[in-house]
């Protein structure tokens, strides 16, 4: 499918806040005209720094937190973690009433939310497809 859109995709690792950096110089020398950040724990707590390196850089990321647009990132595309925790307090709530953990159906969170973030769009001088806005369970001028 990269082929068929002329698209290439790299992978790039990082593990400390040094290697963001690296490799967001790669990205630079590769000319990369986006990034996906993946939604592992240490770029949830590094997302400052991604989102400042990304601005800097000019380079449109998208993550899968609204936490991450929030800060100023582009957009987000992934589950609704207020959904989330909203059904962890359902379940706690029950065995603390006494059911059996066991015998509790398991939950998944189903709902999924896209939020971009239009200030960013903007600088980057990026124009959001009409359609994809109206798609956007929430776009936002502002940086929170």
């Amino acid at each position: 499918m990269q082929r068929a859109l002329g698209l290439h995709a790299y992978i790039l690792r990082a593990s400390t806040p040094s290697e963001i950096d690296a490799a967001f110089d790669a990205i630079v020398d590769r000319r990369a005209e986006g990034l996906i950040v993946s939604g592992d724990p240490f770029f949830t707590n590094r997302r400052n720094q991604l989102i400042a390196l990304a601005a800097s850089h000019a380079v449109p990321a998208v993550n899968n937190y609204h936490e991450f647009v929030a800060g100023g990132g582009l957009m987000s595309y992934g589950a609704d973690l207020a959904e989330g925790y909203h059904q962890l307090g359902i379940s706690t709530a029950k065995i603390l009433k006494g059911a059996k953990p066991a015998e509790l159906p398991v939950q998944q969170i189903v709902k999924l939310e896209l939020v971009i973030n239009l200030k960013t769009a903007k600088a980057l001088r990026l124009t959001i497809p009409q359609l994809l806005l109206g798609r956007a369970d929430e776009s936002s001028n502002e940086a929170t």
